[in-house]
């Protein structure tokens, strides 16, 4: 099975990257959170990966870091959650503060990803609050968390969203919501 891939980035899009091993091009769909951490096109990068086989596809997914691909890999036994809907969940979070709002039960969270409903968010609740174990009670994670939804409420994709917050200063950390909404503003808006 394909565990990982290193090659050359030769396209990236939302959702996708294009990586070229050796002459192959492998189209792989990603999450927002390893969007915003791929290199220049170009570049070397090296993504973890999940295939999954189906009767009339080999689909391959990608992801920058473990703890991405271990929740994606949890989420794909919850009962009536395919893929799509995983990669969205991480796409709509960072991993820490879906497994903080899984562990503690917030299906409100969950519902915020489109095509998440109650019933889905009871089910993953259900099926995995007892398997991820315990969570930090670290206030970035909420910090985060509700700063993806603020900029992808404010019309920036999912993408554009990891990426203003993987590019916050540190110095920011523990403001108030509005001041680093403001400064994630002025990296996704630089003018």
């Amino acid at each position: 099975m394909l565990v990982s891939l290193r090659g050359t980035l030769d396209h990236s899009a939302p959702g996708v990257a294009v990586i070229d091993v050796g002459g192959v091009g492998f189209r792989v769909l990603i999450p927002a959170s390893t969007a915003a951490a791929l290199p220049a096109v170009g570049s070397t990068a090296k993504l973890l990966t999940h295939l999954v086989v189906r009767e009339d596809a080999l689909i391959l997914y990608g992801f920058a870091t473990s703890a991405e691909i271990d929740l994606f890999e949890r989420l794909l036994g919850v009962t009536k959650l395919g893929p799509a809907k995983a990669l969205a969940l991480l796409s709509g979070s960072t991993p820490a503060a879906l497994r903080a709002d899984i562990v503690r039960g917030n299906a409100t969270a969950l519902m915020r990803i489109p095509g998440i409903g109650r019933t889905l968010a009871a089910q993953i609740i259900l099926d995995l609050k007892e398997k991820l174990g315990p969570v930090s009670d670290d206030p970035e994670i909420t910090e985060d968390a509700d700063l993806l939804t603020w900029l992808q409420a404010m019309g920036f994709s999912a993408a554009q969203a990891q990426t203003a917050v993987k590019r916050l200063p540190a110095v920011t950390r523990g403001e108030p919501l509005e001041d680093r909404v403001r400064v994630a503003l002025s990296i996704l808006r630089p003018d």
